[in-house]
């Protein structure tokens, strides 16, 4: 280790290296010791500038001037793009009644602003350029795991389709079972009625032979039946074979029927590479929203829905099983740690569950079928959950004390808290302080958006926490029970949509708050969660039937 350097050592003089460094030489930038200086500056005292060890490398060292080679330039002429002079270049012709700038206050200048550079890019830049490296690199460590969950998901549907290929044809032998026993008792019923023909037949034929032979006269003469009853034979049966008649295979339409993968599409948003980012071409709403399948998830009463981008959603209760369901098949059961009912759901960018447990006050992640806790709280009781489009989790949270309940939003980058939103420019709390549930989510403006049922409003904050705007209902749709919003969720197109369970309804708004209108239609009874997938199709939870009802309603 070198003795001059080392953190563990004290500074020694750089002639005798042996002694402790009293002084330095500004010009020649090596460290003295007493004696050393002497012997530092024999060879002439105006080629050296000896000042003490604290405070080295502070001495300015001026640029000569190209025209009088002897002087230093201290100045620069402003009236000259700011070129370098001496203070004979001053008193010249050549600058005569021009300004001057002492370079002395030009270099402290200077060192401020690379001082705020050099903080910028260390404390700033440097950072979020880490992040985006660190985040590229998990992409990267997690990709083979995340194509490996999509080739399984793809040999569980064709699993799925091989179960569905044996039903039917279990289903196609077991009518062709019944159509055979038809067949045979068909076959039966025409047998038995030429045997009992026969049978008579034989009866007549032993009368006839016996007259035959007989030489009594008054069988012979009454004899008078008819064997034209026999002449004319029954018509045969032909009953032709059942056949299979299978319907062509259209290898591309089959393709296309049983799923799809959606392309790999590259998007960059403020600061990472983000991948599948849904469409953002302007999409209307439909005049009239449709149903597209209902699933039902075995709950008596459904909390929460969230989509994954393969087609998966997961959905929770009121009970301690998380549920995942593809296609309306149910996939995989997980179990909440604390054995108790979770708070909220979400999915991160990596695709990994996590739930909210307001027992243990802590956010959980479920990797690889593990459950970790991802945060820990102290006197605050996590609620509901949103990812956002930057990997970030935002919590709603409330503290009940003797004075008084608080509730709040937290942003955080991991494990790691980054923000808190609680008051608005006024200090009013801009949420209101009960144990209600708040729904939240992130449009694609990165504008925060709380379903603050107690207040009765959606509280939408920009990403720095700045209020925006509330919105308190609309006649048309309120005018029989008050607005108490439920789940939130948000499209491609940075729309709202509100969960309005008192009517039975959902509320759509535009990203400024605007009332659009409402989806009333699809039988839809006790709208609870929602969610959209990367196609902006709805999923709605309806709380008491324990169902998710997946709407259509743009264009």
């Amino acid at each position: 280790m070198d003795p001059h350097s080392s953190a563990q050592d004290v500074p020694r003089c750089d002639l005798c290296e042996t002694a402790i460094t009293h002084s330095y030489c500004d010009l020649c930038h090596v460290n003295l010791c007493k004696p050393c200086v002497v012997d530092h500056i024999s060879g002439g005292y105006e080629k050296h500038k000896i000042v003490p060890f604290q405070e080295r490398r502070s001495t300015l060292f001026y640029p000569k001037c190209e025209t009088h080679s002897h002087k230093k330039c201290k100045f620069q002429c402003e009236d000259c793009n700011n070129i370098f002079v001496c203070s004979s270049c001053i008193a010249s012709e050549q600058h005569a009644r021009h300004k001057f700038v002492e370079i002395t206050e030009v270099y402290k200048t200077k060192k401020e602003v690379i001082k705020k550079d050099t903080d910028e890019l260390e404390n700033h830049i440097s950072p979020a350029y880490d992040e985006i490296a660190l985040h590229l690199e998990n992409e990267l460590a997690n990709l083979d795991g995340g194509y490996e969950k999509l080739t399984i998901t793809m040999s569980k549907e064709g699993e799925q389709w091989h179960r569905e290929i044996d039903i039917i044809i279990n289903r196609m032998k077991t009518e062709i079972k019944e159509i055979k026993g038809k067949h045979r008792d068909i076959l039966k019923k025409h047998l038995d009625e030429i045997k009992q023909t026969q049978a008579l037949m034989k009866q007549v034929l032993l009368v006839l032979k016996e007259i035959e032979k007989s030489t009594e006269v008054a069988p012979t003469v009454k004899y008078s039946f008819k064997i034209r009853e026999f002449s004319k034979p029954p018509p045969k049966v032909q009953i032709s074979l059942p056949t299979f008649i299978p319907k062509p295979i259209d290898h591309e339409k089959l393709y296309r029927l049983f799923g799809q993968i959606t392309p790999l599409a590259t998007a960059t948003g403020e600061s990472v590479l983000s991948l599948n980012q849904p469409n953002t071409s302007v999409r209307e709403l439909l005049g009239e929203p449709e149903l597209v399948t209902t699933i039902q998830t075995g709950y008596k009463r459904l909390r929460s829905v969230t989509c994954l981008s393969d087609g998966r959603i997961w959905t929770n209760g009121m009970t301690n099983d998380i549920k995942c369901f593809i296609a309306g098949f149910l996939l995989e059961t997980i179990k909440t740690k604390s054995a108790e009912r979770p708070g909220d759901i979400a999915v991160d960018s990596d695709g990994d569950l996590l739930y909210s447990d307001r027992t243990t006050g802590t956010v959980n992640k479920v990797k690889n079928g593990q459950t970790e806790e991802l945060i820990t709280l102290q006197g605050w009781a996590p609620g509901n959950l949103c990812v956002t489009s930057i990997g970030d989790l935002l919590v709603t949270m409330m503290t009940v004390n003797d004075e008084e309940t608080r509730s709040i939003v937290v942003r955080y980058s991991g494990s790691k808290e980054r923000q808190t939103i609680l008051f608005d420019d006024e200090g009013n709390p801009l949420y209101s302080g009960n144990t209600k549930i708040k729904y939240i989510t992130e449009n694609r403006n990165h504008d925060i958006c709380v379903a603050d049922f107690e207040a009765g409003a959606v509280v939408v904050v920009n990403k720095d926490g700045k209020l925006k705007w509330r919105y308190t209902g609309h006649p048309s749709v309120t005018e029989k029970e008050p607005f108490k919003p439920r789940g939130i969720t948000a499209d491609s197109q940075s729309r709202i949509l509100t969960a309005d369970r008192n009517n039975h309804c959902i509320h759509i708004l535009d990203q400024n708050g605007q009332f659009l209108r409402y989806i009333d239609n699809c039988d839809l009874n006790d709208p609870f969660g929602l969610c959209v997938d990367n196609d902006d199709n709805l999923f709605v939870c309806e709380f008491s039937k324990g169902n998710v009802k997946k709407i259509k309603y743009l264009k």
